[in-house]
């Protein structure tokens, strides 16, 4: 699918297929997600921007890159998308970090805002908007939706698991951000649930379900 990246890495394919296991200890599942969103995160970031600098090795002068312009931003989409935050930190420690609260609601399956706070500058900054599933898009599109009219222009989303008719609805709202993630299921169940899937990704990370 046009601008939607499957990261097929081994490692990632190995440690979805852990994730999927519905006996997995919680424990377990929460450091497989990190390590996953660290993954998904390295290729997600890919390209970002360098600028060369001169610095002192201990053997002598050298031009080399590092990163250039404003910190990137992390935005989990509270609650499930925390769950990639801690892999993404590590990977990326200088980030700057915006919550995004959303929940979905159980009748209309619309996104419902409840709280956001983000850093200045976002029309400046790379944001990866995070949330393990992209199922029906709903939420997604509405995070999307909020960070835009903050002002942010550069957005990428990055998943565990994304369902068809979510990446068509993000595609249909937002045909300018890109998707990296684990794997393409085959469709949503009638309780808009990805099959075959992992379950409820947040339950299982924080111990709810």
């Amino acid at each position: 699918m046009q601008d939607v990246n499957v990261v097929e890495h081994p490692l990632v394919r190995h440690k979805l297929t852990l994730m999927r296991d519905k006996d997995l200890p919680t424990r377990e599942f929460r450091a497989l997600a990190g390590e996953v969103g660290m993954l998904l995160g390295y290729e997600a970031l890919r390209d970002l921007p360098l600028e060369t600098v001169t610095i002192e090795t201990p053997l002598q002068t050298m031009q080399a890159p590092r990163l250039a312009g404003k910190k990137p931003v992390l935005a989990p989409i509270l609650r499930a998308g925390i769950g990639f935050l801690d892999g993404l930190l590590a990977l990326l420690p200088t980030a700057r970090v915006a919550h995004i609260g959303l929940y979905r609601d159980p009748d209309s399956l619309e996104a419902v805002e409840y709280y956001f706070k983000a850093p200045g500058g976002l029309d400046q900054r790379l944001i990866l908007v995070l949330d393990p599933m992209l199922a029906t898009g709903g939420t997604a599109v509405a995070a999307i939706d909020l960070l835009k009219r903050k002002g942010a222009r550069n957005l990428r989303f990055v998943c565990l698991l994304a369902a068809p008719e979510g990446i068509a609805r993000l595609h249909e709202a937002h045909p300018d951000v890109p998707i990296w993630t684990a794997a393409i299921d085959a469709r949503l169940d009638d309780h808009a649930y990805i099959v075959p899937g992992l379950g409820d990704a947040g339950d299982r990370i924080f111990g709810t379900r």
